[in-house]
Parts: C-alpha cells; structure tokens; sequence
C-alpha cells in the first residue's frame, strides 16, 4: 500500500498556523473599537467609513516593509520590536500628509511557522496600534518551506488613515524664509541597517551582544532601538494651535517629510514645490553617537550618510516663520535645523 503524503510532510504545518491564529488573535483583539465589523478569522477585515465629523474625508494608505533590521531579531532572538517599528514606520508615513491610522493589516512570511515567534512579532505591532489608536484589523501568515533560511521571516505592514480635504498637509504653501524645524529619532529607525550591518559587524567586527562604552549599550540593542511614531507629538497640530486669547485655529504645518531610505537628500524634496531648496545647518542638533561611529568605521562621506541614514533626525516640519515658536512650544523636542530658500527643490547644508 502507498504511503500516504500530508501537507505536514511538505512542511507546512495547519496546526502550527492554527495555533499561531490563536495567540494573535487576543493580540489584534486588544487594538479593536467600536468602527471594527469583524473578527479575527474573517476573509476580509471591515471597518465603518462613517465619518461625519468631516466634510471630506480621504483615505490615505500606505506599505512598507522593516528591510534587513529583521536579521538583528533573528541574531538577537527579540521580536517584539520590529512589529512596532513597522506600525509606526507605516504611521509617520501617512501622517506626513495629515492623515490619522484607522486600521492596519500586516503580511508575516515564513520558512517553518513558529507559533510563539510569530506571536511575539505581533504583539509588537498590536502594542504600537493601541498607541496610535490603529485597529490591527487583519493579515496574512504564511509558512512556505524553503523559501525562507530556518529560522528567518519576512514582514510587511499595509495602512489606512483618513484626513479632511481642508486639513491635507501637501508642501505646496513652503516658500522661501520658512524655517525647518526636526524632531529627533531614536537611532536608525527602519532604514539603512544593510550597510550598518556591513560597517558593525564585516568592517569593525563587532558581535550584536558587544557593549560600546560610546553607544552606551549593546550593538544588538542600539541597532533596535525601536522606531517611534510622531502622531503624539505633530497630531496635535494639525487642527491648527491657537495664537494669543483667540479662539481661532490656525494652520502652522506647512509640509512633513519623514527622514526613512533616502535620508535628508531623497526626502525632503518630495514635499517641496518648484522654486525653492533646503539648507540644512548640521551642528544645531546633537547627532546620536551610533552616526558618528559608524562613519567613523567605513569613513563613510557626509553625502553617503545624510542620503542612507535620518542622523538623528525622524522627522522634518517646514512651517513660517512666525510659527516656528508656538510650535516649538507644542513639541519640546522640536529644534530649528534649516531654512527654506530659493532653489531647485534640493537639499544642501551649511
């Protein structure tokens, strides 16, 4: 008689996917409010599109991805971190155009399923949704063997926000002698970490569980600080602030770039319109000691770092110059780091 072949044999385990489902399912539980129309489980994830506190309302969305910071979970066996890093990636990136999360979904990929590793992973993202006020309102676990090295995975995170027609924050009002201001990042975010990799541990030859008397801590645990979300800090903001005893909201937030791949150089010119550039002035903020480290070990040009890391710097407002204050009153954090000027829509820095 033939043997009989499973799935299991294969290598694609149910019950490990089922078992996964149910620890993640309290943990996207966790994140749901009253606009949630479904379960954990579901087909598709619904969500109401009632929104009659705005005139009209668009939906931002927008994908991304953790790149190779993953490989410092899978060498330092702590994945709760690198969830969150993408929820609030995802975050930052829809909020530079003013819109607030309402629900996320991710994608988790997979050679051989481990339940509590997956597990791990999104209680990561259902803790940065339930800080953002996000609904993690579905995804897709996938087990497909050979694909993935054992003990590795891949992660992809997808958003939906909403913004008011009138509150669109676009870049389209910047104009020369408006100020930029930046609000700090934690380390390096979720970006650049292929050649900080290369430059920690090919160039310097250091372990992830080497402590750095400069970085103050590990290498492993300074390269997952993990990455913030602004929304607390700029939401805020984007109904306006009010000036003197008036009660009148006016707008302040001008444009946003979020400072991911591409750095200084590649996003700020996104928002900008024709006719006008950016200079920066580099030593108004104190640049974290892994930047300086690590242009140290490649001697790294100051172009190739401000194009591949944030230096310090997670996320750029340009607002007027009569702003520049009473926003830096709402965000303590907040330092004037450049100038808007006349320009072809390009970065430099003085």
């Amino acid at each position: 008689m033939a043997t009989s072949i499973s799935y299991a044999d294969a290598g694609v385990s149910i019950d490990n996917a089922n078992i996964a489902v149910a620890k993640i399912r309290e943990y996207a539980r966790s994140t749901f409010n009253e606009r949630t129309l479904t379960e954990i489980g579901s087909f598709g994830g619904m969500f109401s599109a009632m929104f009659p506190d705005m005139a009209e309302p668009i939906l931002v969305a927008s994908a991304d991805g953790v790149g190779t910071k993953l490989k410092l979970a899978f060498e330092t066996g702590i994945h709760n971190t690198v969830g969150a890093d993408l929820v609030n990636h995802c975050v930052n990136d829809i909020l530079v155009q003013g819109a607030r999360p309402l629900f996320f979904l991710d994608y988790f990929a997979t050679g051989k399923l481990e339940p509590d590793v997956t597990a791990s992973v999104v209680e990561g993202m259902a803790r940065a949704c339930r800080e953002n006020g996000c609904v993690l309102l579905g995804g897709e676990t996938a087990e497909m063997p050979d694909f993935y090295p054992p003990g590795e995975y891949d992660l992809a995170g997808f958003i939906v926000g909403v913004v008011d027609k009138k509150n669109v924050i676009d870049g389209k009002s910047i104009a020369p002698g408006d100020v930029v201001l930046g609000l700090p990042s934690t380390g390096l975010q979720t970006n650049g970490y292929s050649l900080a990799r290369k430059l920690f541990f090919e160039v310097g030859n250091y372990k992830v569980d080497t402590f750095v008397d400069e970085l103050g801590t590990t290498v492993g645990e300074a390269l997952l600080a993990t990455h913030s979300s602004f929304l607390p800090q700029i939401g805020p903001l984007f109904e306006g602030v009010k000036y003197s005893d008036t009660d009148v909201r006016v707008p302040v937030i001008k444009g946003l770039a979020h400072i991911t791949g591409g750095g200084f150089l590649e996003n700020i010119p996104r928002i900008l319109p024709e006719g006008v550039s950016v200079e920066i002035n580099r030593g108004s903020w104190t640049e974290p000691a892994i930047f300086g480290m690590m242009q140290r070990l490649g001697n790294v040009s100051d172009h190739e770092m401000f194009r591949t890391f944030n230096m310090g710097i997670g996320m750029v407002l340009i607002v007027a110059p009569g702003a520049s204050e009473v926003v830096k009153e709402h965000i303590i954090d907040a330092v004037e780091i450049g100038t808007v000027m006349e320009g072809d829509m390009s970065v430099s820095f003085s």
